[in-house]
């Protein structure tokens, strides 16, 4: 099976051409959806067969490349269109067809009516095509290719409610500001590609990463290598300075947030720099510099998402959070951990946004918690799955994000010190406290709508989906046990993953000597620390909800500064985007283009014109006019033969 690898990008983009060639003819929502959701249905089938037949073989054997096709060969660069079958790509595999073959049909009932229904399935299709290309490809050529199929994707699918206002601009105004913004970051990847290939001769990873581990090559190389890389990944995966794109990715509908936010596109960051290990190992500096970018947008977010009123605003700056703390676990060498919680987020993050999306569908498309209050009585599927997954986030035993968080907590602890330790539980505190704010003032206390809405629970084609994702929330971490529970078997989810991060681990150095007990007394402060988060939450807005309205007023600069999110985007108006534009309007297009390509060839068009009203008297129609000149001419001509002679 693991042969037929190629199918589950294939079989996505099959769904893709049916539904964005013929979807408009096809007038049964069920069919295209039934279209749409079945093509990844059987991708994630055909990857966990993959993912049985690789587990049964030995270490040795569990790499396969599959080539389809030799796809570029240019002097010294050799690319084929070939995709690669580990233990890294086929857990990516299983987490992006799972959970997106969930949203998939999920959205069948989210976007029953619309108008887009068949074009949101082949952008949906489509989407899904470029992230399997990303997280299969053997070279860095494919794998960019995903990685700007999935940027294309996402300013289709987050500005596919083009005519609708958001915020102060419109829904095409977001999806060009994250196709804008992650250019900024694909540019850095590029030269990351460049410095590749001139260091090693080759795009190929095999080729790449066993020279990396070979060679003899200067740390400065390295450096530039894994920086160049991790811009790249910062633009992806919402990191300082370029997280910006993401809040703003909420003008989408709500399936779509769960898509790029839960399972694909953001990750796609972490996991590049995962499969390029070996050469970030190599730069301990550029190390250093992730895991301080990573820990910094973890709290930063956190921070601007314990005052968000906006349901999906809320969401969306958790995400940011949570992928920071990936990326501070592939900072610390800890790139087990760090593709751990991106499978665990992925499930209660994924449940999250589809949960949000039963209760903003319920609420006829409100999305202000502060309008929503006592939800739960209404529906009581969504509230629970909901809360399943508040726990999840919030790092609780013994449900899926309490095992990842705590992993990437305790290698941050143990590797590098106890001050990315402290700010990470820091920014776990203030996770768990705003995401049971959002739970607390959607689901619990009293009821703070208006007569004019009605809500319910949502149809079954979008309960199940919560369900399935809410187990999954439960169970996840499981496959994770920390070897300080599991004894000699040791963690699960690392010795999956071990043979891809061997080289790069043996080439980190690890800091002292930590004992179990240190761990689990550090677990156990993290969990408290959690718990007492919620149960100050849950006194704060269902016992005392006063204290909130008078912290905010004894602290409005500083609650005034976090509900404009620090001004960020403000400054980048003012220091970047807002110069550009008077620069491209006033030099590029009004000088440059206005009065000097536009002048010149004005100017050329007024001498044309000018001669050819000269022209134009010679050619009047009449008769004689044109005889008298033909005997001028006779005239002239034997005049000048004979002063000739």
């Amino acid at each position: 099976m693991r042969e037929l690898i190629y199918l589950t990008v294939v079989l996505p983009l099959l769904g893709f051409l049916i539904n964005g060639i013929f979807g408009s003819k096809i007038k049964s929502e069920k069919v295209i959806g039934l279209i749409g959701s079945s093509t990844i249905g059987i991708s994630f089938i055909i990857t966990l067969l993959a993912f049985f037949e690789t587990l049964a073989l030995p270490n040795e054997q569990r790499q396969l490349i599959v080539t389809l096709f030799t796809w570029l060969k240019v002097g010294g660069l050799d690319v084929s269109f070939a995709y690669q079958v580990d233990q890294l790509s086929l857990v990516m595999a299983l987490v992006v067809t799972g959970v997106g073959f969930i949203i998939h049909v999920y959205s069948i009932g989210y976007m029953h009516g619309d108008k887009g229904f068949w074009r949101f399935f082949a952008y949906l299709n489509l989407f899904i095509f470029a992230m399997m290309n990303l997280i299969l490809a053997d070279n860095f050529v494919l794998l960019f290719l995903g990685w700007e199929g999935v940027g294309l994707c996402s300013y289709l699918l987050i500005g596919f409610w083009y005519d609708r206002k958001f915020e102060k601009s419109t829904t095409a105004d977001a999806a060009k500001k994250a196709f804008i913004v992650n250019r900024i970051g694909d540019f850095g990847f590029l030269l990351g590609m460049f410095l590749i290939f001139l260091t090693f001769g080759s795009l190929n990873f095999n080729e790449v990463f066993s020279k990396a581990n070979t060679f003899s090559i200067s740390t400065a190389t390295y450096g530039f290598i894994a920086l160049f890389l991790f811009i790249g990944a910062t633009g992806k995966s919402a990191q300082i300075p370029l997280y910006v794109w993401l809040p703003d990715a909420m003008a989408g509908p709500t399936p779509v947030s769960a898509l790029i936010h839960a399972a694909t596109m953001v990750t796609a960051g972490v996991y590049m720099v995962a499969r390029c290990s070996i050469i970030f190992a190599s730069a301990p500096a550029i190390m250093m510099v992730v895991a301080i970018i990573g820990i910094m947008t973890a709290f930063f977010a956190a921070t601007i998402g314990l005052v968000q009123n906006d349901i999906k605003k809320v969401l969306a700056y958790s995400t940011v959070s949570q992928l920071g703390y990936m990326f501070l676990a592939m900072g610390v060498g800890a790139f087990g951990a760090g593709i751990f919680h991106v499978m665990t987020h992925a499930f209660f993050k994924a449940l999250l946004f589809l949960g949000a999306g039963s209760v903003i569908h319920a609420m006829h498309e409100e999305q202000d918690i502060q309008k929503y209050g006592g939800l739960k009585k209404y529906m009581p599927h969504t509230a629970l799955t909901f809360l399943i997954a508040a726990l999840a986030i919030s790092g609780i035993p013994p449900l899926s994000g309490f095992f990842s968080k705590d992993e990437i907590l305790w290698y941050s602890y143990a590797n590098v010190g106890i001050i990315f330790w402290v700010v990470g539980v820091i920014t776990a505190l203030m996770t768990a406290f705003y995401m049971f704010r959002l739970y607390l003032l959607t689901f619990e206390g009293k009821e703070r709508f208006g007569h004019d809405k009605h809500p319910h629970e949502s149809p079954k084609v979008m309960t199940i989906p919560l369900i399935v994702l809410a187990v999954l929330s439960v169970i996840g971490g499981f496959v994770g046990i920390p070897e300080v529970f599991s004894g000699e078997h040791g963690n699960q989810f690392h010795n999956w993953l071990s043979p891809i991060f061997a080289d790069a681990e043996r080439k980190l150095m690890q800091f002292g000597f930590h004992t179990h007990l240190e761990e689990i007394l550090l677990m156990v402060l993290s969990v408290l620390f959690a718990g007492a988060s919620i149960l100050f939450a849950r006194y704060v807005y269902l016992k005392s909800p006063q204290i909130a309205e008078n912290a905010s007023k004894k602290f409005s600069g500083l609650y005034k500064t976090l509900w404009n999110k620090y001004y960020v985007d403000e400054i980048y108006d003012a220091l970047i985007v807002n110069p550009i534009v008077a620069v491209s309007r006033n030099v590029f297009w009004k000088f440059t283009d206005g009065k000097i390509i536009d002048g010149l060839i004005h100017s050329l068009a007024k001498i044309i014109d000018s001669s050819a009203s000269v022209l134009r008297k010679f050619q009047n129609g009449i008769a004689q006019f044109y005889a008298l000149i033909m005997v001028f001419g006779i005239a002239l001509t034997l005049f000048w033969i004979i002063i000739s002679f």
